[in-house]
């Protein structure tokens, strides 16, 4: 996983964060779950980023 993709997945997780918990103070229930989705989307990202990864590990160690 490329250090780009890491601060973007983890950023986009924050705003999430950040979303989700104003959306509980205010009672903002849309901001709430717009928040929750942005985190869904944020892990959804993580892991196909370890599945990329695992598989180049995969393969460099066939051609050891």
């Amino acid at each position: 996983m490329g250090l780009d993709d890491k601060l973007s997945n983890k950023a986009e997780d924050l705003g999430g964060k950040a979303k989700e918990h104003t959306g509980k103070a205010t009672g903002d229930e849309s901001l709430e779950a717009e928040g929750k989705g942005d985190q869904a989307k944020s892990s959804l990202k993580d892991g196909a980023e370890k599945a990329k990864d695992a598989v180049g590990d995969v393969k460099d160690a066939f051609k050891k």
